[in-house]
């Protein structure tokens, strides 16, 4: 590979991240969205926005899909800690909505 190939493929592959990037950050707004679904349906079962059984599960779900795809589980498993958090963050925030509305 000569130089103006290298610089080639470094912008088509640049472009194809930042394409990527969008879709992720969908994806992530998307599951983020789903908070209010979560905690209406938790408030009628009587759960706490906490739920260590499902999390657990979560995280053993990831650490197997990152076996699987060969991808480093425990940058995997920060990147789904991040996400839960989110959800639990915008889950807590309609419930103070809630409360106080």
């Amino acid at each position: 590979m000569d130089r103006a190939e290298a610089l080639q493929l470094l912008e088509i592959s640049r472009k194809k991240i930042d394409v990527l990037d969008e879709e992720i950050i969908k994806l992530i707004k998307e599951r983020t969205s789903l908070a209010t679904d979560i905690y209406q349906a938790k408030i009628v079962l009587g759960m706490e926005i906490h739920d260590p059984e499902r999390e657990e599960f979560i995280h053993h779900k990831i650490r197997e899909i990152a076996k699987e795809q060969e991808i480093d589980k425990d940058s995997l498993t920060q990147i789904i800690k991040i996400l839960t958090d989110l959800s639990k963050k915008e889950q807590q925030k309609i419930q103070g909505g809630q409360k106080h509305g």
